[in-house]
């Protein structure tokens, strides 16, 4: 079983220290094991140093009412032991859900990302670190594949994001490692955690995956099964930084133009283009645009490309409450208020 010392060690060789250690980072903070682990871990790598400064940011999502409270107390004593800031964002996430026509889960990730981006800004912070593990990786590609992904949905969650010139880096230090792993370090520590009522709840499909199905996988078919889907993204992700060139070349030539609700872009360029191109043109503006795209399979994006290259249908809904239109080269991709 792994110890103290190399749970730590992995981490500084996923993120090398000295890359971080003089910097102000940001790290995610749910109370939960994994993100526990990931500030225990970070303040012991960073040790004493007087440069550069952690800390933790827990966005309450008042969605378990006295439970999410008890969650926000916890980071904060838990910071508070440790010597570090905690920064606190109070959210009400079902009204968010049902105001942008979300899913809950899909509304918490909006208004989180949002809170640690805009912290970030604030506080100066040259990344964000978040306590994503190998076990994550494996539900996210699977619920993918579920639902009907490309190429860059294989590739799962990034390990690192950004961190261009001024750019806040989304950093992912655990990624390489188990749940198992994280469940050894704390227990090696004493250290206690939150546990999430929801994460049990079978309502939700990822709890459905990480109880149910890939459990039975490992079991029947695969034990290594985890790992098997991590490679699989690791050779997705390569295979979308050798096409990015050719797909950043048409998009500059579509002409897209970000809008409040959306985005509008010419089609024109596209008419020449591999399928596959066109695919990641239209799921890359989409992307940008903030527009939902947990919902969004295979088929919605193959029918979306039709639209940009046949005409056909000229309009058409899609999930998330978000209309296609298109009018002569113009496709223009919104979503409706409610």
């Amino acid at each position: 079983m792994p110890t103290t010392p190399n749970f730590e060690s992995r981490i500084a060789t996923n993120w090398p220290t000295e890359r971080w250690a003089g910097e102000v980072v940001l790290v995610a903070a749910s109370g939960g094991a994994d993100s526990t682990a990931l500030v225990r871990a970070l303040r012991s790598l960073k040790g004493e140093t007087g440069q550069g400064r952690l800390i933790v940011a827990h966005c309450n999502h008042g969605l378990r009412g006295a439970e999410s409270d008890t969650d926000e107390g916890f980071v904060r004593a838990l910071a508070g032991e440790l010597g570090l800031e905690a920064i606190v964002h109070k959210a009400d996430v079902a009204a968010t859900a049902e105001a942008r026509g979300d899913g809950i889960e899909e509304a918490a990730r909006a208004v989180r990302y949002r809170f640690l981006e805009e912290t970030a800004g604030r506080v100066g912070a040259r990344y964000i670190a978040t306590a994503h593990t190998l076990d994550d990786q494996a539900e996210t590609i699977l619920l993918r594949i579920l639902r009907g992904t490309g190429i860059a949905g294989l590739g799962g969650i990034p390990r690192v994001r950004g961190a261009a010139g001024n750019t806040v880096g989304l950093v992912r230090p655990m990624l390489t490692l188990h749940r198992a792993d994280v469940l050894e370090y704390l227990q090696s520590l004493g250290q206690t955690y939150r546990d999430d009522s929801s994460n049990v709840d079978s309502s939700f499909t990822r709890n459905r995956v990480r109880h149910d199905l890939l459990p039975q996988l490992a079991r029947d078919y695969n034990p290594r099964v985890i790992e098997t889907l991590a490679n699989l993204a690791t050779q997705a992700e390569e295979m979308q930084v050798a096409m990015r060139p050719t797909v950043d070349a048409v998009l500059s030539r579509c002409r897209v133009q970000m809008l409040d609700d959306g985005f509008e872009l010419d089609v024109g360029p596209l008419g020449d283009a591999a399928p596959h191109v066109t695919r990641e043109v239209l799921i890359a503006a989409w992307t940008v645009a903030g527009l939902p795209l947990q919902a969004m399979g295979f088929a919605e994006w193959t029918t979306l490309a039709e639209m940009a290259t046949t005409g056909r249908p000229a309009k058409r809904m899609f999930p998330g409450n978000t209309t296609a239109e298109r009018r002569g080269t113009a496709l223009r991709v919104f979503r409706l208020k409610n």
